[in-house]
């Protein structure tokens, strides 16, 4: 798996997940979702992802974004 999906798996988990538990047991866990797509967005800007790093770091092989 490249860093690429890698990264777009670990999002899309993380936003089902808070969704999840932000209608089950607590909406605070909204501003997860949030945090999430400002990450998202923010990365698209700069480039600089900390999930691209840890999952580099953990093996995976580069993608076309995060080289």
């Amino acid at each position: 798996m490249t860093i690429d999906r890698a990264v777009m798996m670990f999002a899309g988990t993380l936003v089902l997940v808070s969704l999840a538990l932000g209608f089950y047991v607590s909406a605070y866990w909204y501003l997860l979702t949030a945090f999430v797509g400002l990450n998202l967005m923010q990365a698209s800007v700069t480039g600089f992802c900390p999930a691209a790093i840890a999952f580099k770091k953990l093996g995976c092989k580069p993608g076309a974004a995060f080289k």
